[in-house]
């Protein structure tokens, strides 16, 4: 037998519905307007943020000698094979910083950086903890594209066996956002590419690149300090075991090194780029 239902019954049904329904979908508007807000909002503090940190990097070039230098030179632990490209590399002049307008900016500044064909020309920060300067930048206002620094672990009056400068990777190539040229067959096939630049208050020093790659986010490739020998010969081997370029760098336990980290993508993996001590010089007075 058919059953029937109040007219009553129907549209009262029929209300809860329509209800629910109208619910559901003002909900999601609501959560739409919201998101595409939101993300209006990111966009302009992520604008703002990139216009302070190019108002500030025009303001240290401009300000900042950065010249060709030649003086007394150290070469630091020379292979004994004299085709090696050490022998090529070390023949590159420093650059001089002018660190006393920098230092007035930011007592923090501790070294410059600087990596050929990229972006990267900055004086880099170090204080207590590695977290300061992921969120401000070099006039140290909250800032989320941050600023290159070196890890609090590190001393810059004497270097550690693998000194460390971290970087954000920004989407419009500041900070550390061009170190992906690193991973481009064009940057790769340029000899003079596998050096890096460090100058200090004190010395300066040349870095030649021996391992470039993409790892997942991890602390042995940041440790600073080796205990024993051998425990740096396993780092040295896992860290030349990860190269991902076409270079061949010899490497031994009585090297210093130097370790630039970043974001790889929109990833938790980690773009590295490590390099050994090549050559230094004393850096004329601030």
């Amino acid at each position: 037998m058919k059953r029937y239902i109040s007219i009553e019954k129907y549209y009262a049904k029929e209300f809860k519905y329509n209800r629910n329904k109208y619910i559901i979908r003002n909900i999601l508007i609501v959560v739409c307007l919201s998101i595409f807000f939101i993300s209006i909002y990111n966009i302009f503090i992520w604008n703002i943020d990139n216009f302070k940190i190019k108002q500030i990097n025009k303001d240290i070039k401009d300000k900042t000698i950065i010249s060709s230098y030649n003086d007394l030179e150290e070469f630091i632990n020379p292979p004994k094979d004299y085709n090696s490209n050490y022998f090529y590399y070390v023949k590159m002049p420093f650059y001089q910083i002018d660190f006393s307008n920098l230092i007035d900016k930011n007592s923090d500044t501790v070294a410059f950086i600087h990596v050929n064909n990229t972006l990267i020309n900055y004086p880099v920060v170090k204080t207590s903890d590695n977290s300061y300067y992921l969120n401000h930048s070099f006039d140290k206002k909250q800032n989320k594209a941050g600023w290159p620094f070196m890890d609090y672990r590190n001393s810059i009056d004497k270097l550690s066996d693998n000194t460390i400068i971290y970087g954000h990777r920004r989407l419009d190539g500041t900070m550390f956002g061009t170190l992906k040229n690193v991973l481009l067959s064009s940057w790769q096939s340029n000899k003079d590419n596998y050096v890096i630049f460090l100058s200090t208050l004190k010395e300066n020093y040349l870095f030649q690149i021996f391992s470039i790659y993409v790892i997942e986010k991890e602390n042995y490739y940041i440790v600073t300090h080796f205990n024993e020998n051998s425990e740096k010969q396993k780092w040295i081997d896992t860290m030349k075991q990860r190269n991902m370029a076409l270079i061949n760098t010899e490497v031994n336990i009585n090297d210093k090194f130097l370790t630039l980290s970043t974001c790889y993508n929109n990833s938790s993996k980690r773009l590295v780029v490590q390099a050994k001590l090549i050559k230094k010089q004393k850096n004329k007075k601030v």
